[in-house]
């Protein structure tokens, strides 16, 4: 692996990192109080900014409109954007909408492209993916009680969701349903596109998680599915293909989160090193000269130099030889880097005291909204036992 960064690539991650730090940055502090939707003139306005920058939706190809990035180029640009909580929303990368750009582009037909991606792509409107349920484990994304039944040239839809982000002000859902309950259980499963302004489509509620119900992009939502009816032309992809158009983004998906994450992980380590350095706990005395708050330096910047290597590789492989081939490498980073993050957070935290745990700084965002890291795309637990067994198969051989 060449650790080499082209010097064009190196500028286009300059160009962001200074971009996120004038533009975005003095946002965090106007943004205590306020709601999502509140803040979103002035997020349409950096939006527009970065459309005349040529930087909008960087993780799409040119064909689309895109700025036409390798995989490897736009995991190193994830970090960057992660340095706010607004980055990757400001460029049109953020999740789910990516996700659901990625499998337009590949599995949508011309008339699902017209009506819904390009609208998302020019960031004319939102979507959320709709597959968590409450009654089944997120972990087991084949096991389903949402149902979709043909009914003459419709699919009517019945089921309860949750944890369907993004929900609150979205255009259209990408929802995981049953279409064959007696299929192989990998092809039982069918994704449908909902308009959420269809007849039995209820947003239920935002669910309040660490104390934020959130809104609009900043939200996960409970719903209700009774008797949606949509034309079969809504189906993206083969009838049973569900479950493969999901791991589709899942596998990619999971690189651009964790280079979010370390872009989070270097942003704390920053103010926790600034505020060492500057606090005093006694005249002429830092903290920095406190051997705890040595450690949690120097533990956290060989975590994140490692958690960055190893995610790097995984995406480098990716481009290398697809995502399938690369699988355990996903696992491993998907379960390391989450914890990596959150440890630097907590020790940034710690090392701010009071002010820490305040709205005061951006760490109580990162505490509360990343905590979820460990759990979404697949738990902590699943991914070290995949892993695991990956290992273990070539000692079995023996």
């Amino acid at each position: 692996m060449d650790f080499h960064i082209p010097q064009k690539t190196q500028e286009l991650l300059d160009q962001v990192r200074t971009f996120v730090e004038q533009q975005l940055y003095p946002i965090e502090a106007d943004a205590v109080g306020k709601t999502f939707r509140e803040l979103l003139p002035t997020l349409e306005a950096k939006r527009d900014r970065v459309r005349k920058l040529g930087l909008f939706i960087p993780q799409i190809s040119k064909e689309h409109g895109g700025v036409g990035l390798s995989f490897l180029d736009y995991a190193m640009l994830c970090e960057e954007m992660a340095r706010s909580p607004y980055g990757n929303y400001v460029f049109n990368a953020q999740a789910p909408d990516a996700g659901n750009m990625q499998i337009l582009i590949q599995f949508g037909t011309a008339m699902q492209k017209k009506r819904f991606l390009g609208p998302l792509l020019r960031g004319e409107i939102r979507s959320c993916f709709s597959m968590t349920e409450p009654d089944r484990p997120g972990s087991n994304p084949t096991w389903l009680e949402t149902t979709a039944v043909r009914d003459g040239d419709a699919y009517v839809i019945n089921g309860h969701k949750w944890f369907t982000s993004s929900a609150d002000g979205a255009s259209f859902a990408v929802v995981m349903c049953v279409t064959d309950p007696d299929a192989q259980r990998h092809d039982r499963a069918s994704q449908i596109i909902v308009p959420t302004d269809t007849p039995g489509f209820q947003l239920v509620r935002n669910i309040p998680c660490m104390g934020h119900a959130g809104d609009d992009w900043a939200s996960h939502a409970e719903i209700r599915y009774e008797n949606c009816r949509v034309p079969l032309a809504n189906r993206l992809g083969d009838e049973g293909a569900g479950f493969a158009i999901a791991q589709s983004r899942l596998g990619p998906g999971r690189i651009h989160h964790c280079m979010r994450w370390i872009g989070i992980a270097e942003r704390s380590f920053e103010m926790m090193c600034r505020r060492a350095a500057a606090r005093e706990v006694a005249p002429a005395e830092p903290l920095a000269s406190c051997q705890s708050v040595e450690n949690w330096i120097a533990d956290s910047r060989a975590e994140i130099d490692a958690a960055r290597l190893m995610t790097l590789h995984a995406a480098w492989k990716i481009d290398q030889t697809g995502a399938r081939s690369a699988r355990t490498e996903i696992s491993t980073i998907k379960f390391f880097v989450a914890g990596v993050m959150l440890k630097v957070v907590d020790r940034a935290i710690q090392a701010h005291g009071a002010l820490g745990i305040s709205d005061d700084t951006v760490l109580s965002t990162f505490y509360r909204n990343e905590r979820a890291a460990r759990i979404y795309d697949g738990p902590d637990e699943v991914h070290r036992s995949l892993v695991a067994r990956q290992v273990l198969k070539q000692y079995a051989s023996q």
